[in-house]
């Protein structure tokens, strides 16, 4: 039987989301479409998960009054779930959909600083999980050190699973030091990795390369936006382009590749195949409104168009 996929999200939110005709400074903005979700990367991947007939359980951080709101929201998305408290509060953050230009506005605080107690007791509890997938997504607070991923992956390699990772700068470099089974970068993310541009794609094909052939990596997928993605092994390089769709909103489509990749994997599907779930799911999500993710009958919808490119 597949074992639940376990997420850690260090530095979550509680993300809310309206409209409004137009932006301006100084006036008061009245908006429409107002919705409350559970955010941060790893409860964005355990609410995907779940959305594709997986099952997932989120380990948080969380604390304060907006940390009780984000158990509250989890546990509305039927999501499986432990929250480590913490003493600072959770971070808001707020995205705004201007109409009449079609622009996104996202507000995204840098939220608390946390314990050393704190995280510790986030990894110390999955330790005490049964997984096959542990998945590290987002940005580490502050007052946690660069290498907590890397501990992280010290510990699922320990247990004999697979550690997938979403996450940019210090912590990525640390962690990618360690190894781990997959990562997903961004195009942006990656170059700042690499220390160089990377538009040119064959400079991207070969950094590519470059990092799974230093061990790091066992499988490197890069997202590329509305031009794709490509995936990386030690068999070879794809891509995939990513289905014409008109975008309502990218909030939470990274996390959503992750989620579909990561699910595929879980479930028998070959390496190809699941990078195609997961760009069928980040293409689902950028059709919802705000913080709305992915729905299952779209991300179906893609999978077949993609698959049938092969």
């Amino acid at each position: 039987m597949t074992k639940r996929i376990v997420t850690l999200t260090l530095n979550p939110a509680v993300d809310a989301s309206c409209a409004t005709d137009k932006v301006r400074p100084v006036h008061k903005i009245r908006t429409t479409n107002e919705r409350m979700d559970p955010g941060g990367g790893g409860i964005n991947v355990a609410r995907v998960v779940n959305e594709l007939g997986g099952q997932s359980f989120a380990v948080y951080l969380a604390g304060g009054r907006s940390g009780d709101v984000l158990d509250e929201l989890v546990a509305d998305a039927g999501v499986m779930a432990h929250r480590v408290h913490t003493r600072e509060t959770t971070r808001v953050s707020h995205v705004v959909y201007e109409q009449s230009s079609g622009q996104e506005f996202r507000f995204t605080p840098e939220g608390p600083t946390v314990q050393p107690a704190e995280w510790k007791a986030a990894l110390d509890f999955i330790e005490l999980l049964d997984f096959d997938y542990v998945i590290a997504s987002g940005s580490i607070p502050r007052g946690t050190p660069e290498d907590v991923y890397a501990r992280l992956s010290v510990m699922t390699k320990r247990r004999g699973a697979r550690m997938v990772l979403d996450t940019s700068g210090p912590a990525l470099a640390a962690a990618l030091e360690e190894g781990v089974y997959l990562a997903k970068p961004s195009r942006g993310e990656f170059a700042a990795l690499m220390g160089r541009d990377l538009e040119d794609p064959r400079e991207l094909e070969a950094a590519a390369r470059e990092i799974v052939a230093s061990g790091g990596v066992e499988i490197l997928t890069v997202t590329l936006g509305h031009d794709g993605a490509l995936l990386a092994t030690r068999d070879g390089i794809a891509w995939l382009k990513t289905p014409e769709v008109t975008a309502k909103s990218a909030v939470g489509a990274g996390d959503s590749f992750v989620a579909g990749m990561t699910h595929g994997l879980s479930t028998g599907e070959s390496i190809s195949r699941a990078f195609a779930l997961g760009v069928a799911a980040g293409t689902a999500t950028v059709l919802t409104s705000g913080t709305e993710l992915c729905h299952k009958s779209d991300v179906m919808h893609f999978w077949e168009m993609l698959t049938q490119q092969d």
